[in-house]
């Protein structure tokens, strides 16, 4: 079993105390005398941050369970809205494209046309919009 600061101070002032050196006051035993004090003193003062410690990792471990049910609650919600969403709900004033550079599918609504272009928020490419109707291509 190893000894706690404490523990080890109090052996250390036992020692003092076996030596008597509170009858004979020299300036050595009060040298000796005032750092055992010194050092009972941050002894008591670490053991206090000790148990601070624990309980604030208790606490954190606490928190990030908590947030893990977060989590899974949120992100799994999120899924679920993923496969269930049909983009053609969205109307006429909204359409779905693919980012040429990751092939995300984006989408954007009629405003975008007078940008002129999109920036892909999975990957960040720029690029510009073919105005060209797909019905028409296929017609030509």
């Amino acid at each position: 079993m190893t000894m706690t600061i404490t523990e080890k101070v109090a052996y250390l002032k036992g020692l003092a105390d076996g030596l008597d050196l509170d009858k004979d006051p020299s300036k050595e035993g009060k040298l000796i005398s005032k750092i055992i004090d010194i050092l009972e003193d941050i002894g008591l003062a670490v053991e206090d941050l000790e148990e601070e410690v624990e309980v604030i990792g208790e606490e954190l471990e606490a928190m990030s369970e908590d947030l893990e049910d977060v989590e899974e609650i949120v992100f799994d919600e999120f899924e679920d809205d993923d496969e269930e969403f049909d983009f053609a709900d969205l109307g006429d004033d909204f359409f779905e494209i693919e980012c040429p550079e990751c092939g995300e599918d984006l989408v954007i609504d009629e405003s975008i046309f007078d940008v002129g272009e999109v920036a892909c928020p999975n990957c960040g490419n720029k690029f510009a919009l073919d105005l060209v109707d797909e019905e028409e291509e296929d017609e030509d």
